[in-house]
């Protein structure tokens, strides 16, 4: 069966992507039609995103990239629609991902010099390679938290949307909004700092004033949102875990910078003090969260500041870390904070903060992005909470509710689809069986 004969090529890609490690190169050679896709696609269970009920049998109708109707399953095709029959499996919205930094590896903790050495066709290979992972893993949307070199992230989210490359939709967060020497800045570990590249201090400043000045400048060069380092890496070496950084009168500055040109803050922070400082700043997230005290989760469940807290890779690190040969500083620390940080989630959900899905894809692979499911239902959480915290409720925190993070007619034709029934099995979130974008089929394995 042909699902979209126009980009022929990028399906045989596509299926071999899933089998093996993707070549971005090959990626950026193969021209598409983005968002263009017509499709009747049978459901025979169907999760939108939105209900809390499961629905049966149902035809998702996409036409020209977007959902046109949702109908009973026994609807009759329209000519010159194609069927997909999906009919043994569940479908769901295409998944978001809150928190991905498509530049960077998990194995870069043991050699940060890649930075110094290596050039931007190198980087820009890198984000593509990750890109396609991250949508045959099935997140068709993601929001790529700031890096050390926000360009290759610019180039890497124009290529997928002009159909250069394959990828999920990306907002990229440009520089990580640092202090000097801070967490947002490259560990120059066996380098001079005098040696770090200017294009990786895009994001560095000092007072109130100069972030504001970085904040304009980020926006100018495309950021969609900004990204602030408010307290440092946990596993950042010779420093306390967690410490803040910036200032709440220097945060304010990057909010008020953000909120005119009308996209969203979000704030890396561990501590309780920079957790308060961030939310009082007017900051719309916080990132990881995980040493934050009962009287922080209150004030951002009353200012209804959402968290995106990987509370997965902690488990990753723990196990893979050793073969990888990461310091035993930081295995270390990963035991200290990963269990804290699990508490933190637990309260905060409990007392009913936002928490959108983010899976810090740099400190595992990207194609590992759908594990953390499982935890956060073993750690309490509702599974349909689980699904809406990586569709609708990510979609309303990124502020694109009326493109992706649903089912629901207007919206994308994004979805995935899994074997069996993920709410009663958040491990089958480990293995998305299909990925739809834009009503054109990029990933459709048995």
């Amino acid at each position: 069966m042909r699902i979209w004969p126009s980009i022929a090529a990028a399906v045989l890609l596509a299926a071999t992507l899933s089998a093996c490690q993707p070549a971005a190169p090959q990626i950026a050679e193969i021209p598409y039609a983005p968002d263009s896709g017509n499709l009747f696609v049978r459901c025979g269970s169907l999760i939108d995103g939105l209900s809390d009920e499961v629905l049966q049998d149902r035809m998702v109708v996409i036409r020209d990239g977007r959902v046109a109707a949702i109908v009973d399953g026994s609807a009759e095709v329209r000519p010159g629609m194609t069927l997909f029959d999906l009919s043994d499996k569940t479908c769901l919205p295409g998944l978001i991902n809150m928190h991905v930094h498509l530049l960077e590896r998990g194995a870069d903790a043991v050699d940060y010099g890649v930075y110094f050495r290596n050039d931007a066709e190198v980087f820009h290979a890198r984000v593509l390679e990750a890109a396609a992972q991250a949508l045959l893993t099935g997140f068709t949307t993601v929001r790529n938290v700031g890096d050390y070199f926000p360009a290759p992230i610019v180039f890497g989210r124009n290529e997928i949307a002009a159909g250069r490359a394959l990828g999920p939709r990306i907002q990229t967060g440009g520089p990580f909004l640092t202090i000097p020497g801070g967490g947002g800045a490259v560990p120059a570990v066996d380098y001079d700092a005098a040696d770090t590249p200017a294009a990786a201090q895009l994001g560095i400043a000092q007072g109130a004033d100069e972030f504001r000045q970085k904040a304009l400048h980020a926006v100018a060069e495309g950021a969609d949102f900004l990204k602030v380092i408010a307290s440092g890496a946990v596993f950042a070496f010779g420093t306390e875990p967690g410490a803040p950084e910036m200032t709440q009168a220097e945060i304010e500055a990057v909010v008020a910078v953000a909120h005119e040109a009308g996209i969203k803050v979000t704030a890396h922070v561990h501590s309780a003090q920079s957790g308060r400082d961030a939310i009082l700043a007017g900051v719309d997230s916080l990132e990881h969260a995980s040493l934050l005290t009962d009287d922080v989760i209150e004030l951002a469940a009353e200012r209804g500041v959402a968290f995106s807290m990987d509370i997965y890779n902690g488990s990753y690190t723990d196990t893979v870390g050793r073969e990888l040969g990461y310091p035993e500083e930081i295995l270390r620390r990963n035991t200290e904070t990963t269990e804290a940080q699990r508490v933190v989630f637990e309260k905060a959900y409990a007392r009913g903060v936002p928490i959108v899905y983010g899976t810090d894809a740099a400190v595992h692979p990207h194609d590992m992005s759908g594990w953390q499911f499982a935890t956060m239902v073993e750690r309490g959480m509702q599974p349909m909470d689980a699904i809406k915290s990586a569709t609708s409720l990510a979609a309303v925190h990124m502020g694109w509710s009326d493109d992706v993070g649903a089912i629901e007619i207007g919206r994308f034709g994004d979805l995935v689809a899994v074997d069996g029934d993920p709410l009663a099995d958040m491990l089958l979130m480990r293995d998305i069986k299909v990925v739809v974008k834009g009503g054109l089929v990029f990933r459709n394995q048995d």
